[in-house]
């Protein structure tokens, strides 16, 4: 249901339902998975994809094959998504350095990268919110 509330709605007005869809597609999983939400110019949700399945600590996130992805479903925005199997939504060092060179990639390509959220268990932690995009 909370799948559904969120592709009938603009993603960035409603938040909350947002949070709570990811806390439940996300949260409890064994091994890290890199989701990305792909928008629309009104931030309206195009496509919910999971590209990457890692390990317990680990995905592997390949910034070509995000934005080949973007470009083939004419997404003008991007939010992307991983989950931390501890439960501790804090990035790591290798996050942040990803989500800098996806960032770079997604301007060059005039694609917004609007957030990259953590999912922990309950809690989440934004790269915008913490000044790291």
């Amino acid at each position: 249901m909370a799948k559904a509330e969120v592709r009938s709605r603009p993603v960035l007005s409603n938040w909350q339902a947002l949070l709570a869809y990811l806390q439940t597609a996300m949260a409890y999983e064994q091994i890290e998975q890199f989701r990305i939400l792909f928008l629309d110019r009104k931030n309206s949700l195009i496509a919910d994809e999971v590209q990457q399945r890692g390990t317990v600590n680990h995905t592997p996130v390949y910034p070509r094959e995000v934005m080949k992805r973007a470009l083939i479903l004419n997404a003008s925005a991007l939010i992307v998504i991983h989950n931390h199997p501890s439960g501790d939504p804090k990035p790591s060092r290798d996050d942040i350095e990803m989500t800098r060179e996806l960032k770079a990639a997604a301007s060059a390509l005039e694609v917004e990268l609007h957030d990259h959220l953590v999912i922990g268990h309950g809690t989440h932690a934004s790269f915008r919110s913490l000044g790291l995009l």
